[in-house]
């Protein structure tokens, strides 16, 4: 154990540290009151919150003592699902199979649990991808609008990206924006983040007013939606291959 410490020490020399092999971030938190390490199963990140009192080399015995829990909740976690030929995608919550010939055109048919392409294999997995992303957009969009009229507000913009901590965001100046991935998990998840996010438009906060406005918007209780996206969420981030 000693040898173990003495080589993660040797290694620090940029705020780098490895746990045999794996990189793990540091992270001095002013609020934080003991040592943490967690293992995001989304991104397989390894971080490492440090309170400000904790000396540096403390920190790092303590995390080479939890090296073996690291390397096993590594292991633990589902490889990514690639996109290929025969395999599923879940569409709406729904599971979707890629079927693919090569002789039809490139552009991607859903024909009601299928999605229909062709074109080359290479570049496959991109392509689907891409209509992902720009199927999530446009529904997104529109059910922002919807939410937004029935607030009586209005988003400057709307975009999608593929954050790892967040469904969604809003800023002061109108821009909201959401994960792509929302076009994976079922409808109720995806319209109670919308609902949640076109609230921000109006509480920049998380108080009593916000969640009422919340529930108002949506129709119904968003609790089921935020618990889903807490199990299954991590799940969403592993389609495509790692």
């Amino acid at each position: 154990m000693k040898r173990a410490i003495s080589n993660i020490i040797s290694s620090i020399v940029s705020s780098e540290l490895s746990l045999g092999g794996v990189p793990v971030t540091i992270r001095v938190s002013p609020r934080a009151q003991r040592l943490r390490l967690k293992v995001d199963p989304r991104t397989r990140a390894v971080l490492l919150t440090v309170p400000r009192r904790v000396s540096r080399r403390r920190a790092l015995a303590w995390a080479a003592e939890h090296q073996l829990w690291v390397e096993k909740t590594l292991a633990d976690i589902p490889a990514g699902t690639p996109l290929v030929p025969g395999g599923t995608i879940p569409f709406r919550g729904t599971p979707h199979r890629i079927d693919w010939e090569p002789a039809r055109p490139r552009r991607i048919e859903r024909n009601g649990v299928n999605l229909r392409t062709g074109g080359p294999i290479e570049g496959l997995e991109a392509r689907l991808l891409r209509w992902l992303k720009s199927e999530a957009l446009i529904l997104l969009r529109e059910e922002t609008r919807e939410f937004a009229a029935k607030a009586g507000v209005m988003a400057s913009k709307v975009g999608v990206g593929d954050p790892v901590s967040r469904w969604g965001s809003c800023s002061s100046a109108g821009t909201v924006r959401f994960s792509w991935r929302l076009i994976l998990a079922p409808d109720f998840v995806r319209r109670a983040t919308v609902a949640h996010e076109v609230a921000h438009l109006v509480h920049m906060h998380h108080g009593p007013d916000f969640h009422a406005l919340v529930q108002q918007l949506l129709g119904v209780d968003p609790g089921p939606a935020r618990l889903w996206l807490r199990r299954e969420g991590a799940s969403l981030h592993r389609l495509g291959a790692q």
